[in-house]
């Protein structure tokens, strides 16, 4: 249905001082912080793991060399979705409207909008992290974060931390487990953590445990002139922050919608990716027999993951 004079009553009257709610601030692109981008001129994109060797065992002397065989695992795809969105305005409208700015603030939200998807799409591959459902399972049947990563030859991995709200001991004991990730036949494959990723609730706590010079206080004390009870760690280094663990920091994500959950992205390449087939297009066109204008907005792009080892999740 196309906007009417109806609809858009006081711009078609002096005296209007502005038009609200079209001026918001922008959310910036937090995507970018999780994914990796790439461009794709296909309808779906494929991802297979390789798995690799195992470890070379010794060899007796005279006896024969051990064969191994290193082979594909399982496959990601990335589907590519078509995003679009329009509006149509009467001919009557536009010729009555006082103000130049009808058509663009429209455009503006419309433009909103869009961007508005692709920030929940990308944020959902989080959001439904933890979900077993067949739905959000990813090439090897598992949601991204999960205790039971089948591998070809080191039994089941794990990327799905120990429930915990985001403190320094679980942060402490995250960074100690992704130094430890291994790849399909058990070889470690030098993981470390890079950034931590957290809900607009968890900001304060993520900036405290990182970037505190002194381990964040676990004691309490008591009354003032009273002596200080369980000063345990209070004057301690904070290593993670002196050690630059974390190299790339606190990262907050608005969409994110379990306020205590947390994420941590680490070195391993080909983790979460974002495929852009088609970039954001506008059009704007009448229509002959109506008179409307009609403007419109599309995309394609898709979201998802391949390497699981790129994130370790915490449901908190």
């Amino acid at each position: 249905m196309a906007i009417n004079r109806a609809s858009i009553a006081k711009e078609l009257l002096p005296g209007l001082n502005a038009v609200f709610g079209i001026e918001y601030g922008e959310v910036e692109n937090q995507y970018k912080d999780l994914f990796e981008v790439e461009n794709s001129d296909r309808a779906f994109e494929e991802e297979v793991l390789f798995t690799g060797f195992g470890t070379a065992p010794v060899k007796g002397e005279g006896a024969s060399i051990s064969y191994d065989n290193a082979q594909e695992s399982y496959t990601a795809r990335y589907v590519n979705e078509t995003i679009a969105l329009a509006f149509a305005i009467t001919e009557e409208a536009m010729e009555d409207n006082l103000y130049d700015t009808f058509a663009k603030l429209r455009a503006k939200g419309l433009a909103r909008s869009m961007a508005n998807t692709k920030q929940v799409k990308a944020a959902d591959i989080f959001n439904n992290g933890f979900n077993t459902a067949t739905t959000y399972a990813g090439g090897d049947g598992q949601p991204l974060f999960s205790a039971s990563h089948p591998t070809v030859g080191d039994g089941n991995q794990s990327n799905d931390l120990s429930d915990a709200d985001l403190s320094f001991s679980s942060l402490e004991a995250a960074i100690t487990t992704i130094q430890k990730i291994k790849d399909d036949r058990g070889i470690l494959v030098g993981g470390a953590p890079m950034s931590v990723h957290v809900a607009a609730d968890n900001w304060a706590t993520a900036n405290a445990v990182l970037n505190s010079a002194y381990r964040p206080a676990s004691g309490e004390s008591g009354a003032i002139g009273s002596a200080v009870t369980n000063p345990s760690g209070w004057n301690d280094v904070n290593s993670i922050q002196s050690m630059s663990m974390l190299p790339k920091g606190v990262f907050v994500n608005r969409r994110f919608t379990d306020t205590d959950a947390w994420f941590i992205r680490t070195n391993v390449p080909n983790g979460a990716k974002m495929f852009n087939r088609t970039p954001l297009q506008t059009k704007m066109e009448p229509d002959f027999d109506t008179g409307n204008l009609r403007f419109k907005a599309r995309e394609r792009y898709s979201f998802g993951w391949s390497d699981w080892r790129g994130y370790f999740g915490n449901s908190g």
